[in-house]
C-alpha cells in the first residue's frame, strides 16, 4: 500500500507540479518504505510461543535500525537532492499512515 501511494503522489505531483517536485514526492515515499521493508524482514524474522524471547528481540533490533536508517535517509536526501520540502513531507506522511488507513478501510 505504502508503494501505491508513493507512485500515485509521484504521478499526480508530476502533472500539477513538475518533474522536480515529483522527484521529492519519490524521495519522500523511498525515504518511508526502505525503513520499514528492513524492519519488516528483521522484526518477524522468528515466530512462534517457542521463539519468544528471539521475536522480542529481534523486533527490538529492527525498531532501532529503522530509526536509524530514516534518519541516514533524511539527511542523504537533504544533502544530495534538490527537495520541494512540502511534497516531500507530505508524501512521507501519506506513506506513513497508508497501513493504518488500509486496515480502516479493510474492517468495514
Amino acid at each position: 500500500m505504502q508503494l501505491v501511494v508513493t507512485l500515485l503522489s509521484f504521478v499526480t505531483v508530476y502533472f500539477c507540479w513538475g518533474f522536480t517536485a515529483s522527484q521529492s514526492a519519490l524521495a519522500g515515499g523511498a525515504v518511508s518504505i526502505i525503513p520499514n521493508i528492513i524492519f519488516a524482514q528483521k522484526a518477524f524474522k522468528f515466530a512462534g510461543a517457542s521463539a519468544a524471547k528471539q521475536v522480542v528481540d529481534s523486533f527490538n533490533k529492527g525498531v532501532k535500525i529503522k530509526m536509524i536508517l530514516t534518519a541516514i535517509l533524511f539527511v542523504l536526501c537533504f544533502k544530495f537532492l534538490v527537495l520541494t520540502p512540502i511534497v516531500f513531507f507530505t508524501t512521507y506522511s501519506l506513506t506513513m499512515v497508508a497501513p493504518w488507513l488500509t486496515a480502516v478501510v479493510n474492517k468495514f
